[in-house]
């Protein structure tokens, strides 16, 4: 696996470039050396610079030959996309021709690539030449019409997901060129990008104040979809959905709380979690077989109804509980257990695993909120990356069709959480 090789080394240089930055940035002979070299430096400099040097790896690569050269440079200026934010936000160097330099520079450097790797034939020529259109049509036309409107043009969360997971497609594409045996979910991946760039450009015409609720309401249709594939059978595609709703659900209380909200929104938000967090995964028991599945089905829905009704009524009224922290398992880590267990167990062993976390629901036990405690110390591109990775992840899933393996990651994510969340009650 020499190709491999190549990418673990180019980025472990990339990374360790970046944090090593990320830290010297910080300090004020960094920052005051910065000022005095803005031709180099500025954070829209840097921009040119990356975008530049991934068409010159573009050409190294599909040209001249040189491929591990390609990909070294490639992944430096990926690792770039990170470092022009890192300057801009520590020396003030925020613009709004940035803002819309920077999404323009990062398509400059991932489609050249994609397009080259679609021509190759190992991704889809047709996908690409949609994301391309998505991806012009909201650089330049979305954005156009926004900036005659004095709106934002900067990149949204969905964009710079989107740009994140683009970066790592043309990595895996130079790595599934030389070995074909991997596994090919490229156009999984690409049908992925496709969707949060159409995602990027509509958020980009909503008033801020309508997201929390939009991303409720998606939530809400998430939990649905999820119930017609479980009618169905595909429990997989059942569980994949119920988890972007979680990210939708993450998401919807980090904009109420940046932007505001409707006054119909908590109880949105309320409607969504009952469905995607409690009626769809009891319907997972339910269709998991056996004669008690019915029984446990509904035990798990009245666990999380209560736990609901507990923390909208009881909960957020209490002023010995602090900001951010739950009494009890949060809901979508209760139903995230129930969902991978019916992924690696048997129908029994489920009906033991619902009440367990019901029973975790229902305790007095403390955990930290993910989006407002735990998030919150997570650096942003730390966010991004993990989100793009679970994208990924879903995306491998669906193309594998290996079901116990995507359990297995649940479950342990879910652990994770527990721990973690565990920890920064303590330090509340």
């Amino acid at each position: 696996m020499e190709r491999l090789l190549v990418i673990i080394i180019s980025a472990s240089i990339g990374t360790g470039f970046y944090y090593w930055f990320s830290l010297m940035v910080r300090k004020k002979s960094m920052q005051e050396y910065i000022m005095s070299h803005q031709w180099l430096l500025h954070p829209n400099a840097i921009c040119y610079w990356r975008a530049a040097m991934a068409n010159i790896a573009f050409g190294i690569y599909f040209f001249l030959g040189y491929q591990a050269v390609g990909i070294l440079i490639f992944t430096f200026a990926a690792i770039l996309d990170g470092v022009d934010g890192v300057v801009a936000r520590n020396c003030n160097l925020v613009s709004e021709w940035g803002e819309w330099l920077d999404p323009m520079c990062d398509k400059l450097t991932y489609l050249p690539p994609l397009i080259g790797f679609s021509y190759l034939g190992i991704i889809s020529i047709k996908l690409i030449w949609i994301l391309v259109a998505v991806e012009l049509a909201g650089q330049l036309l979305a954005r156009h019409i926004l900036s005659l409107f004095k709106l934002s043009v900067a990149a949204n969360n969905f964009g710079k997901i989107k740009a994140i997971i683009c970066f790592m497609l043309v990595i895996f594409c130079a790595l599934l060129e030389k070995n074909p045996d991997v596994t090919d979910m490229g156009d999984e991946v690409l049908i992925a990008c496709i969707i949060l760039s159409a995602a990027s450009v509509i958020f980009k015409f909503i008033p801020n104040r309508l997201y929390a609720d939009i991303l409720s309401t998606l939530n809400f249709i998430c939990g649905i979809t999820s119930l017609v594939f479980t009618h169905y059978g595909h429990f997989a595609w059942a569980i994949s959905i119920i988890i972007v709703g979680q990210l939708f659900d993450l998401f919807d209380g980090r904009m109420a709380e940046k932007h505001g909200g409707t006054k119909y929104g908590p109880y949105l938000d309320d409607i969504a979690d009952f469905v995607s967090f409690g009626l769809a995964p009891a319907y997972v028991v339910a269709r998991s077989g056996g004669t008690m599945a019915w029984f446990f089905c509904l035990f798990f829905l009245a666990g999380v109804a209560y736990r609901l009704v507990r923390f909208v009524a009881f909960d957020k009224k209490r002023t010995d509980l602090p900001d951010g922290i739950f009494n009890g398992l949060p809901s979508p880590a209760g139903a995230l257990i129930v969902l991978g267990a019916s992924l690696v167990v048997d129908p029994a062993i489920l009906w033991v695993v619902a009440t367990l976390s019901v029973g975790m629901m229902l305790s007095h036990i403390r955990f930290a909120h993910f989006g407002q405690i735990i998030l919150k110390q997570i650096p942003k591109p730390v966010f991004f990356l993990v989100s793009a990775t679970i994208i990924i992840i879903i995306a491998f899933v669906f193309k594998t069709k290996n079901v116990e393996m995507f359990g297995y990651v649940i479950l342990c994510s879910v652990l994770l959480y527990m721990i973690v969340g565990r920890k920064w009650v303590h330090r509340s």
